[in-house]
């Protein structure tokens, strides 16, 4: 079992996510000054007459002298005046963050729509992520996951900063090598959970934190004990407004009560997601249900003079990508060459998760079956390749833990991976590709006092949220995976 510390956490240069342009809102204009001098005539011919009146012509020749040494003159101030002040007027109106006027305390409120794939925004009227969006900070093109793009693993990464090699939870489900245990989503036990995530850290500063769903969150560990009060265990039946409107209660409290760090977590747009997949005009309902209950949080943070003073983090752990029965590939297809017991499989689709019993070569059963899938005997066998883990792309961060089996198989998008053939026919959704895949693409909308209005941002990997809400909490969080630089990219400046 992987160890309970954590040690390879700063990312090296090429693994460092996607960066967030710096780019401030103030430019200058180029200064354009045209300085027309006048020009006189000494016609040789008509030197009689410049004998005549050399007064005038050096009355003449000394305005003239004059009146371009003003305009010379007026011209240099006008550009001391235009380059040097310019830059003093253009800081001195840069946005930076917005004092609090009503809370004592900055308060982070992370909210997740699961399944949230970037683009339904712009399904459907969502007027309350719009609303958001425009007087916030965007991810201009999405929210990128970390890998695998499945829920578990992407909820603890965005609370812990850590990919999930480093986090531990690899995976919805998986089984520990060491001890045979099997990791499920209703393991509670710390052993699972490694890194530190945000309560934790709220915590361990005197400060209070409050969950209302979110994976990981019921799992007492460190400081965190999660109290009655202010930790929901998990349970789906719960209807979305009274998750909204227990945390709307918390800002009714006295302000030393109030936390400092809340999650709320709604199953929607997924579940339809996985039902009718993304392009189907029903998940329509799912993503204005979904905006409906921010409207109505927004609408309580209002009523209560606290919503510019919130911080409120709007993301979705992965997105969504359309599938069908004509798009699998069935591996006991491979048994004329190779066997696949289902006994070797962890996980099937869209991650192919096997670990060979001791006696089988994982190099050899990962040469084989490459063989098989390429040869093109296999249906839809090209588009599957399996790998050792230690030869994943590294961008993927996914091989550091021994809780990740030996063989990995990445499949094309929209694709599955079953044991055997049936009649079933399904259509649907999924999720859990490689998050290089656009359609695993989720959102980050963020408003509040040190977030820009109107203002967007390149995408960048979940990794980097824990440190943005640790440094608007103004408290020290655990090392994670995230980069130093980005939240200072992307939050205002204190003012």
């Amino acid at each position: 079992m992987v160890s309970d510390s954590v040690s390879i956490l700063t990312p090296t240069d090429d693994n460092n996510p996607m960066p967030v342009s710096t780019n401030d809102d103030d430019y200058l204009s180029d200064a354009a000054a045209t300085i027309a001098l006048l020009s006189f005539s000494t016609d040789s011919s008509s030197s009689s007459n410049s004998h005549r009146k050399p007064a005038t012509a050096t009355v003449i020749f000394v305005s003239l002298v004059v009146s371009t040494c003003v305009s010379l003159s007026a011209a240099a101030a006008f550009a001391f005046l235009f380059f040097y002040s310019s830059p003093a007027n253009s800081n001195s109106t840069a946005e930076v963050s917005r004092p609090l006027t009503t809370l004592k305390n900055p308060v982070v409120l992370l909210v997740s729509l699961d399944g949230f794939r970037f683009g339904y925004q712009f399904k459907t009227d969502t007027p309350n992520i719009d609303r958001l969006i425009e007087n916030g900070t965007e991810a201009e093109l999405g929210l990128i996951p970390v890998f695998p793009t499945l829920t578990f693993p992407n909820h603890y990464s965005i609370v812990t900063g850590l990919y999930p090699a480093h986090h531990g939870i690899v995976n919805n489900f998986f089984i520990d090598p060491q001890t045979g245990d099997f990791f499920t989503m209703a393991s509670h036990e710390p052993k699972w959970w490694l890194g530190e995530p945000l309560w934790e850290t709220v915590a361990n500063h005197g400060l209070k934190a409050s969950t209302y769903f979110w994976p990981g969150s019921e799992v007492k560990k460190g400081s965190w004990k999660c109290p009655k009060e202010y930790c929901m265990f998990y349970n789906s039946s719960v209807p979305f407004v009274d998750r909204v409107d227990a945390v709307l209660n918390y800002f009714d409290l006295p302000s030393n009560e109030i936390p400092s760090f809340m999650t709320l977590y709604f199953e929607d747009p997924d579940h339809q997601g996985h039902k009718v997949g993304p392009d189907d005009p029903r998940i329509n309902e799912a993503i204005a249900r979904v905006d409906k209950m921010l409207g109505r949080l927004i609408n309580g943070l209002e009523k209560r003079g606290v919503f510019e003073d919130v911080s409120i983090v709007l993301v979705g752990d992965h997105g969504m990508v359309g599938t069908c029965d004509k798009k699998i590939i069935f591996l006991d297809d491979l048994a004329n060459w190779i066997q696949i017991p289902k006994e070797w499989i962890q996980s099937y689709t869209p991650l192919l998760a096997i670990s060979p019993p001791s006696g089988f070569l994982p190099k050899e059963v990962v040469t084989k079956m490459n063989e098989v899938l390429k040869s093109g005997n296999v249906n839809n066998g090209e588009y599957l390749r399996v790998y050792l883990k230690e030869d994943l792309l590294r961008r993927l961060h996914y091989s550091d833990s021994d809780r990740i089996p030996s063989i990995i198989g990445l499949v094309e998008e929209g694709f599955k991976v079953e044991q055997t053939r049936s009649v079933r026919q399904e259509c649907g959704g999924a999720h859990g590709y490689d998050n290089g895949v656009f359609s695993m693409r989720s959102i980050f909308v963020a408003h509040g006092p040190r977030f820009g209005r109107g203002r967007k941002v390149p995408s960048f990997e979940n990794v980097e949220i824990y440190n943005l809400v640790t440094e608007i909490l103004n408290i020290n969080g655990a090392q994670n995976n995230g980069t130093e630089s980005f939240r200072r990219s992307v939050l205002l400046p204190e003012n």
